[in-house]
């Protein structure tokens, strides 16, 4: 699905990501790991075009995301607070959300039953304004939203982060329930190897923009990348 060739990202004299080549199959869950300034940020805002690269092409499903529009169609992705509308309510959002991909009212609401306990009672009916949820509830909304779009393809950047430990085991099975669909192909970028070896099959290692290791998750995967980061 997708296809990365070539890619380079630099900002002044420093290469943020390097990157000669990587293959993303259908209905694969990828991980992608690495600490801060590894560059997995970046190479979502390329695959989402929100910034070109300095060289090279990203491609998805044949096509370049920086040329062509189609992929659009079929991708979904919430990477932090900003692809929110922070003025709306959480139902006025998700109602946008719906009414772009053609859900009617009832069909949005119909869909949001299925997150009652990942919401745990804190974002429906609560009579705010998204800016005014905190981090980890406004990351709830963005995930929800992303996956009421029934996509593709599904970019999420640090989901687990800001979530409290109940969250995170819902978000995770919410995640691991995702991979029966052999056609959704999910990217997931973290912190937590323990969450993302979990729910992920295969894990990407980034260092300093380029993928250090890129291996199929095993039951020995955490404990060689705990050994990674410990040296």
């Amino acid at each position: 699905m997708i296809e990365i060739k070539n890619l380079e990202k630099i900002y002044g004299h420093r290469t943020v990501v390097d990157i000669g080549h990587l293959h993303i199959s259908t209905g694969e869950t990828i991980g992608i790991i690495g600490n801060n300034g590894a560059g997995k940020t970046t190479l979502f805002r390329m695959m989402l075009d929100l910034i070109r690269p300095t060289a090279g092409e990203i491609t998805s499903k044949g096509q370049n995301v920086a040329s062509d529009d189609q992929w659009k169609n079929y991708t979904a992705s919430y990477l932090d607070e900003g692809f929110l509308i922070d003025y709306l309510t959480p139902e006025e959002y998700f109602m946008f959300i719906g009414s772009l991909h053609g859900r009617s009212a009832a069909d949005v609401v119909d869909n949001l039953k299925q997150y009652e306990e990942f919401f745990n009672g804190e974002i429906l009916k609560s009579g705010k304004y998204i800016r005014e949820f905190s981090k980890g509830n406004q990351n709830k909304i963005g995930i929800a939203a992303a996956l009421m779009q029934n996509p593709e393809l599904l970019i999420l950047d640090e989901p687990f982060a800001n979530l409290d430990p109940t969250t995170q085991i819902r978000l995770k099975t919410l995640l691991k329930n995702l991979k029966t669909d052999q056609h959704l192909t999910t990217i997931i970028s973290s912190h937590d190897l323990n969450h993302v070896t979990d729910v992920c099959n295969r894990i990407i290692l980034m260092e300093k923009g380029k993928v250090i290791k890129d291996m199929q998750t095993t039951e020995t995967t955490l404990q060689e990348l705990e050994a990674y980061f410990a040296d």
